[in-house]
């Protein structure tokens, strides 16, 4: 594998469109070789920082690439406060993505769940023919649902029923798209463990994003394995670096 190096970028801007929820674009020209569903991993300036933080690609194009996140802890604090014109250093495109090829000739739903809706623009984007979008939320704030409406047959699903279906993805998968014959998931893990019963019930196949805390982002530390069903030729256990072979797996592969 071709060693990653960490780049210079810089801040095209940001906004903030939920609470604690940011939405930057980077000028970067990672943005030519991202596929979607990978990473980037975003270096923070202060010094009592140390580690870099791995955030999901929402869109990229040549020149850009759009990271929404939600601040979790200093690194992303630190993010948010960013503004148009500086310099941020990043490594990537990291990570394997969704195999958007299998979904030829099938009607593809696409489920995410909290900050695991983002990486599903780009992916809506790659994917030909039918698909149907399904989004869960905590509340009415429906962040990135104008975009993601405009690339398939959006619905969403709130926690409190403030908005489309009360419950999570899982009912507007059942009440939306129960003639889907292939999922592509991103979010929780117990979102991901009932998309996973879900699929090996329908006898259809599914695609997680895995999500995790990473140290490198390169497969090095083992920091952010999984249990999977084939032993890995670096561990030599069953495990899988959800930064390399991840974070995306066929649904089958993975013990979650």
């Amino acid at each position: 594998m071709k060693q990653k190096k960490k780049v210079t970028g810089r801040v095209i801007s940001q906004n903030e469109i939920a609470p604690d929820i940011f939405d930057m674009w980077i000028e970067t020209g990672l943005g030519a070789q991202a596929r979607p569903g990978q990473f980037v991993m975003v270096y923070p300036k202060a010094e009592s920082t140390l580690l870099p933080r791995p955030i999901s690609i929402c869109e990229a194009e040549q020149t850009r690439l759009r990271m929404v996140y939600r601040v979790a802890g200093k690194g992303t604090r630190e993010f948010s406060a960013y503004q148009a014109g500086e310099e941020i250093a990043v490594m990537g495109t990291l990570g394997n993505g969704f195999p958007v090829e299998e979904a030829v000739g099938r009607h593809a739903v696409l489920l995410g769940g909290g900050i695991g809706i983002p990486p599903l623009v780009q992916l809506a984007k790659a994917l030909p023919g039918e698909k149907t979008i399904l989004a869960g939320y905590r509340d009415d704030r429906l962040f990135l649902k104008e975009e993601l409406a405009k690339l398939g047959d959006f619905h969403a699903a709130t926690e409190d029923g403030s908005v489309g279906i009360r419950g999570n993805v899982l009912d507007a998968l059942r009440a939306y798209a129960p003639d889907g014959e292939i999922l592509y998931a991103c979010g929780p893990m117990p979102m991901l463990r009932a998309v996973k019963a879900y699929a090996q019930e329908k006898g259809i196949p599914a695609y997680l994003s895995l999500e995790e805390r990473m140290a490198c982002g390169i497969g090095a530390c083992l920091g952010c394995v999984c249990r999977t069903v084939r032993r890995d030729g670096h561990s030599h256990v069953n495990n899988a670096r959800i930064c390399t072979e991840g974070p995306v797996f066929e649904a089958g592969e993975v013990d979650i």
